[in-house]
């Protein structure tokens, strides 16, 4: 990558961030960005830095084995955005945000950890595919790299319980697009849950999946989404990062 490239993809980070902040996305110096370069290595933001106030200049550029190479401190959540590239070998960009509403669902005890929202609209399962849920580790925790590891690289979205939404994306704007997808979405199941909203049905996903080759990690707790939006709660448990039903009296 050439150097006025690089400095260009160093100015797409940046106003992708202060983007996200100025709409309330992720507050303060919550929320990281990532993308992965030619030779291997990363741009990400640095640790307790506004995506609201970035200096394409000062912007961490890592080596391929994560060794700061130039620019501030790193994000803490190294980790987390290692364990999507080493899964999802098309990934080039990941996004993480403390958006409101995404985190607001991790909250939520009906929540099925392998298809966190039901088919709600087409444009989520579009940009977004399914998204998993993980089970709460600290900012920071290595051990949240195993939870992602563990998915397979099977799904491009991830909510982090308690925490928020990391999102891949095969380019830096897929992913804010996805990002936001997920957040919005998160939103229109916030209002509606207790309203017996109509779900899109199992042939309209199966069309949207054949058209725009949207991702499907789990069909089995999808086709139970499309039946019964009207469920009650399901009781989901972890095991893992992945999930389990509660075992049968």
């Amino acid at each position: 990558m050439s150097t006025a490239d690089e400095n260009a993809l160093r100015d797409d980070i940046c106003r992708f961030a202060r983007s996200l902040f100025e709409r309330g996305l992720t507050p303060g110096s919550s929320g990281n960005i990532s993308v992965r370069l030619e030779d291997g290595g990363w741009l990400v933001t640095p640790t307790n830095a506004s995506l609201g106030h970035l200096d394409p200049a000062r912007l961490s550029r890592l080596d391929a084995s994560g060794t700061l190479l130039s620019g501030d401190k790193p994000t803490k959540e190294i980790p987390l955005h290692a364990a999507l590239y080493e899964t999802r070998g098309s990934a080039r960009a990941v996004v993480h945000l403390h958006s409101t509403h995404a985190v607001a669902l991790t909250l939520l005890p009906e929540i099925d950890p392998r298809s966190a929202l039901p088919p709600l609209t087409p444009y989520y399962l579009m940009r977004a595919g399914q998204t998993a849920l993980v089970p709460y580790y600290r900012p920071g925790d290595p051990a949240v790299a195993d939870a992602i590891k563990g998915l397979a690289g099977r799904y491009s979205s991830v909510l982090l319980s308690n925490h928020g939404p990391v999102v891949a994306g095969e380019s830096l704007e897929a992913a804010v697009f996805a990002t936001e997808e997920l957040e919005e979405t998160a939103k229109l199941y916030l209002l509606t849950r207790n309203v017996n909203p109509r779900y899109l049905s199992r042939a309209q996903v199966d069309d949207l999946v054949t058209t725009f080759k949207c991702e499907i990690a789990d069909p089995d707790a999808l086709d139970r989404q499309c039946r019964a939006p009207d469920c009650p709660t399901h009781g989901f448990g972890f095991l893992g990062g992945i999930a389990r039903e509660p075992a049968e009296d």
